[in-house]
Order: structure tokens, then C-alpha cells, then sequence
């Protein structure tokens, strides 16, 4: 005895073979029979972008292997600062081992580690310090305290 589901089920499944069967009989029927190598080919301009016309052998530039660059760009670092700058400490976490600086002249916060440090810091203390730059931004370097 068979549900009303089985049957719809069975009904789907026989309408998705009989599409399948359509798809295959129609794909041998309008099939092109060997497209010729020429017709197959794509070529890729000065520009970068695909055309199936052949590139203009006269607009070919030369390229120095050496010019290639793998990766991403070197940053060139500039003359070394060895600007001291004056600040207060804003914030700082001996447990974690980090703080933050407000420059007092640019008034930018800036990222110190416990291992930049000549003695220990405290909160509002005024100190000392030079800067190096780093992806995340400017850290402070041989920070000491103002007596």
C-alpha cells in the first residue's frame, strides 16, 4: 500500500530523470562537432584583459625580471629619530605589562611595554621616551622617569 507521499515522491523522481534525459538528448543534438583550435583560443592584451584577437606584437613591452616585487612592499625606514619626547602616563598595568603615554606635544597616546622600560612607572608619572614605529602603530622606547 503506498502513502500519497511515496507516490509524489516517485513522481519527482521521475520527472527529474525524464529532464536529464531531455538535457543529454539536447546537448548531442545542437553539439558543435570540433570547434577549430583557433576559434578555442583566448588571448590577454596590454591591458590585462581577455580578447579573441591576437595581441599587437608591436605594443609588447619588455619586463626586467628584477623589477618584479614578490610580496608586499619593503617599508624603507627614514633616518633614525633620536627625538626625546615628553609625556604622562595615562594608563599602565604592571601585571599585564603594558601602558599608554599622552605625548605632551602632539597629545597622541602612545603604546609602551613593560620591556621599553629603565624603571618602573606609575600612573600620571611625567617620563622620557623615544619612539619607534611598528604596524600598529608608534611604541615608546627607553622610557624613563623626570625626576
Amino acid at each position: 500500500m503506498e502513502t500519497f507521499n511515496k507516490k509524489e515522491k516517485e513522481k519527482l523522481r521521475q520527472k527529474k530523470r525524464k529532464d536529464k534525459q531531455e538535457k543529454k538528448e539536447d546537448r548531442k543534438a545542437n553539439a558543435q562537432k570540433g570547434q577549430s583550435l583557433d576559434e578555442m583560443l583566448a588571448y590577454v592584451d596590454e591591458n590585462g584583459n581577455i580578447t579573441n584577437t591576437p595581441p599587437d606584437p608591436r605594443r609588447k613591452r619588455q619586463i626586467n625580471e628584477e623589477d618584479i616585487q614578490l610580496g608586499a612592499a619593503k617599508v624603507e625606514s627614514g633616518p633614525a629619530q633620536d627625538v626625546i619626547h615628553q609625556g604622562v602616563v595615562t594608563f599602565f598595568n604592571a601585571s599585564k605589562g603594558y601602558g599608554f603615554i599622552k605625548d605632551l606635544q602632539t597629545q597622541a597616546s602612545i603604546f609602551v611595554h613593560i620591556n621599553a622600560l629603565t624603571e618602573p612607572i606609575n600612573e600620571q608619572d611625567k617620563v622620557t621616551f623615544g619612539l619607534t614605529s611598528t604596524p600598529k602603530g608608534p611604541n615608546a622606547i627607553d622610557v624613563k622617569k623626570v625626576a
